[in-house]
């Protein structure tokens, strides 16, 4: 009984079929070096495929700083090798990173208010600018409209980012949609007197506080 051959025996790959094989092996490996192993290794990206994947980073030539160290009185200096990332892509939107010369500013508030008294507090902010905020009442449920001004519209006009029929807190952040006054309005809906705190963080370049009425 003689062995059976197999497939590749029985029916040899014709020379064509060996040449195409070889042909697309070569281009594989080729799309590897060139995509791949070029940026990784050398830093040569002839097609931007490495950039876009961070490989050409690897390779990127380092930059060197100076630090001084003072230690016990003595001043020694060293160096520090610090990697080149390449160029960043542009932001979409340039608002989301803010940087300031100067640290956020905190106002805090306490207000009492008695049974249907109500006031206002509002922050001044430039367009895109950022307020993080936190307000608690004690005593009982507000009703609370939070919302914004733009100067040239006068009072009766306004863009409101929520409304409370009944809360006793919030909490949140605000990037101004449009420079003016963006705060908080609470009028005490219950039977006893209300004690409201609020605290924000923010680049606002004032506050309004309108008092009781």
């Amino acid at each position: 009984m003689s062995a059976s051959l197999s497939p590749f025996e029985a029916q040899p790959p014709s020379r064509g079929r060996l040449i195409r094989s070889v042909l697309a092996a070569l281009a594989g490996a080729a799309l590897v070096l060139v995509t791949i192993v070029l940026p990784a290794e050398y830093g040569i990206d002839p097609t931007g495929a490495g950039r876009a994947l961070g490989l050409t980073a690897l390779n990127a030539p380092a930059s060197t700083l100076e630090i001084r160290d003072v230690i016990g009185g003595n001043e020694n200096y060293r160096k520090v090798s610090v990697p080149s990332f390449g160029q960043p892509v542009p932001l979409p939107n340039p608002a989301v990173a803010q940087i300031k010369p100067a640290a956020a500013r905190t106002d805090s508030f306490t207000v009492h208010l008695e049974p249907g008294q109500q006031t206002e507090i509002k922050a001044v902010l430039d367009a895109a600018q950022v307020i993080l905020y936190s307000w608690k009442a004690e005593g009982g449920p507000v009703y609370t409209d939070f919302h914004g001004h733009e100067p040239d519209t006068g009072d009766d006009a306004f863009v409101r980012y929520e409304e409370q029929q009944s809360g006793t807190e919030g909490h949140g952040s605000l990037v101004a949609p449009f420079a003016g006054e963006h705060g908080w309005f609470w009028l005490n809906i219950g039977e006893q007197p209300v004690t409201i705190t609020l605290t924000f963080t923010g680049y606002h370049k004032d506050v309004r506080n309108y008092g009781l009425f």
